[in-house]
């Protein structure tokens, strides 16, 4: 128990240790990361010197306590290194990580094996170490360390494109160190062989294993979120185990890489998991998972950092020198990567062009860390280690950490502010002004309106406007012009603003428990990718995002192909509905949009801005309302019942913020609160069940609908029935092409369709049919036929139509009187009489 509580006392002193850092870093302008290790080496120099302190002094204690932890390289690993992972995968962006994916894989694979070949090659050259052991050590010390410089980044306000490449690399990078170090190793010190294509090979396996058994995990918790009904520490506590058992999991089942698993599970936990986990959940879980990402990132760099002073207190002046050779080897080998290959992407079409400036602070910026460390003790616990490889890999690997923290980590800041990439673009500069001329005119008028209220003397009021007045005047003539700015630029501002806008009410709608779940996950999706479409496209590309958002997805063709081919209704019942609750759900945001650009975007940005996206609003709801009347005529009782369960779910959270504001009030408390929320609760019990819809396209019944079988015997149309097959078609689907060959008549039970004649189109509706003629006279289609809205219709083959003509000369007659009328449109009239007699339409 002694032992327990004395190993408790040291952790707890480093902790408050690390408390004390954050802000002395700020004071003294030094990264955090760089801070932690000044700080583990004073701590192991006071290790070493303990002898001469008092005993039974508490930092005696305290210091001998730190003393005994002996913590293995696999503890390093195990213990830190998921938490540092999932909590940096939880806050990236996926979608704009994806937009980089081709150079963040280039710095986190490639890069890797550049740093490995350049310095093998190298220090093999220049030393008596073999190349396998410079291979191994060269991918020991390409592991990165993004904390110093996210850090740094995230200060000064650098480029979040700098940022993304920076973070991307170092959550994947470890892998592949981790993978290559692993082979190197088992080469050097258990005799293992292995050809370079093997190797090449089993990365790529445990790469993409990885990634899905991560995935896979990641979507099943976000499955399990909404079963632990908003409890936050069950939610919280499910992502921390998720992300240590996606680790081992990856690692010792599947033999795939852990590191991989646990970035992929944390990135679509990050991505899904917003509107699967309760809305106080995700408001909690930055915080909850930021303060376990400081304690993982600190304690591994204290606890790394002690054990620098043993390592470096044997340190020559030869090894010396292989370390500035080792850190002169691997910027190099950064700079090859950044400076000779990011292009080469950029050439091949498959990544955005990166600066000159953000490569230099990239090559400049590749810190190294805890995880390099790490690595290092692997080699020097591993038994069948020498004792020459053991100095020279602890003492290398020490060594260059401590020189890529001192010398870039402390440099890079003012490398940053020499580039000038901590200041605002024109576009950003522009925003600032604008937005700033807006606060500061508000700010103005209020604080003048309560200065009156309070009967304050004008001299009093005037002190403090007065420090507003020559930036009011500033800013006025910026608000009155466009400034340094064109319209296209203002232009994407402001839709970039629009759909920041609709994906913040999106969310407070669903937090407010108005919009379902799986809505809000499409909507919130969809308002993403028209924010990146404004920021990078400007008009054309949110105007073409906002197309996109009302296409049908593959839920919805591939219920269609299952019901056409298999007559199964549920998923394409499921994907009808949904549409239509998105649909509706989105035209009310869209609506209230027209509100935001009246009051801020007008003011912000001037009124010509303004009125072009006022225009692209309206231009949005015109196709929303298309997309919902088309709906609605074919399901109007459901999309009643979709506006009906909208306003419930209003009145639902009006009542309940009506009972939250009497209870701090202490209008009502206790039991009588408890009533209140119970009888809410059951009043309102079927609001968020998902709804259903009837999409039945049963024959015998569509038959009905059909004038041309309307008047015949149950019997026949019966049989009729039997040979005809239901199938539904979406808007705009194409149901025949010109120049096909003819297989199957149509007979449109509801919606309609249009014969796209050149000059001359035909709409068909209800009741009427098409593409008899190529059954009748052999020959190809003559026309193009398109769905006009959600169309039911019935599909006779070309072998039941002969089957059904000959079995019924009324109906041949009819039919191929319709022919006739449409092959000779000029005896269209008296055909049409004597069918309609023939037919009793």
């Amino acid at each position: 128990m002694a032992d327990i509580g004395f190993i408790v006392f040291g952790l707890t002193g480093l902790l408050a240790l690390t408390s004390l850092l954050p802000a002395l870093a700020q004071r003294v302008r030094l990264p955090y990361s760089v801070l932690l290790a000044l700080a583990g080496s004073a701590l192991g120099l006071l290790i070493a010197a303990r002898g001469d302190m008092p005993a039974g002094f508490v930092g005696t204690d305290f210091l001998n306590a730190l003393s005994n932890f002996h913590i293995s390289s696999q503890a390093f690993l195990v213990i830190f290194l998921p938490t540092l992972l999932f909590e940096t995968a939880l806050a990236i962006d996926v979608r704009r990580m994806l937009n980089d994916v081709a150079p963040i894989l280039l710095m986190a694979v490639v890069a890797v094996v550049v740093c490995m070949v350049v310095v093998g090659v190298t220090l093999s050259a220049l030393t008596t170490y073999g190349l396998i052991a410079c291979l191994m050590l060269g991918a020991i010390i390409a592991t990165t360390d993004p904390a110093a410089v996210v850090g740094i980044f995230r200060e000064i306000g650098a480029p979040r494109r700098l940022t993304m490449l920076v973070e991307g690399e170092s959550l994947l990078n470890d892998a592949a160190a981790i993978a290559l170090f692993g082979m190197l190793a088992g080469m050097l010190m258990a005799g293992q062989e292995a050809s370079w294509g093997g190797v090449a090979v089993d990365f790529l396996v445990k790469f993409l294993g990885g990634a899905a058994i991560g995935a896979a995990m990641g979507l099943a918790v976000c499955y399990i979120l909404p079963l632990l009904k908003g409890v936050t520490a069950a939610e919280i506590t499910l992502t921390v185990a998720l992300a240590y058992l996606s680790f081992y999991v990856g690692e010792h089942y599947f033999h795939v890489s852990g590191v991989v698993a646990c970035v992929a599970a944390g990135l679509v936990v990050g991505s899904l998991g917003r509107t699967r986990m309760s809305p106080r959940t995700h408001e909690h879980m930055e915080g909850a998972w930021g303060q376990l990402g400081f304690w993982a990132n600190s304690l591994i760099f204290l606890l790394a950092a002690m054990l620098v002073p043993e390592i470096m207190s044997r340190t020559s002046w030869a090894e010396v020198g292989i370390i500035l050779v080792l850190y002169i080897a691997a910027l190099v080998a950064r700079i090859i990567v950044v400076g000779g290959l990011l292009p080469l992407l950029t050439a091949l079409g498959v990544a955005e062009r990166v600066n000159n400036r953000m490569k230099v602070v990239v090559a400049w910026g590749g810190l190294r860390g805890a995880i390099s460390l790490a690595l290092a003790l692997a080699v020097v616990e591993h038994p069948d280690a020498s004792d020459s490889l053991r100095d020279f890999i602890a003492t290398s690997v020490t060594g260059y950490v401590l020189m890529t923290l001192f010398i870039n980590g402390t440099t890079l800041r003012l490398m940053i502010h020499w580039l000038k990439l901590d200041r605002l673009s024109a576009l950003d500069r522009g925003l600032r002004d604008r937005a700033l001329s807006l606060a500061i005119e508000e700010i103005d008028q209020e604080v003048r309106a309560i200065g009156r209220r309070e009967g304050l003397a004008s001299a009093a009021i005037d002190m403090i406007t007065t420090r507003y007045a020559l930036q009011l005047n500033h800013f006025r003539r910026i608000r009155a012009g466009r400034g340094d700015l064109m319209l296209d630029e203002l232009l994407s501002i402001g839709l970039a603003m629009l759909s920041a806008q609709e994906e913040v009410r999106y969310f407070k709608n669903f937090k407010d428990g108005i919009m379902p779940r799986r809505i809000a996950a499409t909507l919130l999706t969809d308002a993403g990718r028209l924010r990146e479409a404004a920021r990078f496209n400007g008009r054309e590309g949110y105007a073409n995002a906002a197309r996109q958002t009302l296409r049908h997805d593959w839920r919805m063709n591939l219920g269609i192909w299952l019901n056409h081919e298999f007559g199964v209704e549920r998923l394409l019942a499921d994907a009808l509905a949904e549409r239509c609750e998105a649909m509706l759900n989105r035209r009310l945001v869209i609506g209230e949009l027209l509100g935001f650009c009246r009051d801020r975007l007008t003011a912000l940005l001037g009124e010509e801005t303004a009125i072009e996206i006022r225009g692209l609003i309206l231009e949005r709801t015109r196709a929303i309302d298309e997309a919902l009347t088309a709906l609605r005529l074919q399901y109007p009782d459901f999309t009643r019942e979709l506006q009906s369960r909208y306003l419930g779910r209003i009145a639902r959270q009006m009542e309940s913020d009506r009972y939250d504001e009497w209870k701090e009030r202490a209008i009502v408390g206790g039991e009588v609160a408890e009533a209140l929320e119970h009888d809410r609760d059951e009043r309102w019990a079927d609001l968020d069940k998902q709804g259903r819809l009837d999409v039945a396209l049963s024959a015998a019944e569509l038959v009905e609908r059909v004038p041309l079988f309307a008047k015949l015997e149950p019997e026949k149309r019966a049989s009729i029935a039997r040979l005809l097959k239901p199938r539904m078609t979406l808007p705009g689907d194409p149901i025949v092409r010109r120049g096909q060959r003819g297989d199957a008549m149509y007979f449109i039970a509801s919606g309609a369709a249009a014969v796209l004649i050149p000059g001359k189109p035909v709409e068909l509706g209800s009741g009427e049919f098409f593409g008899e003629l190529a059954l009748l006279t052999g020959q190809p289609r003559n026309a193009d036929v398109v769905s006009l809205g959600y169309c039911r219709l019935l599909e006779l083959s070309s072998g039941d139509f002969q089957d059904l003509l000959a079995g019924d000369a009324d109906l041949k007659r009819a039919i191929e009187a319709v022919a006739e009328e449409r092959m000779h449109p000029q005896r269209g009239d008296t055909r049409a009489q004597q069918r309609d007699r023939q037919v009793g339409r």
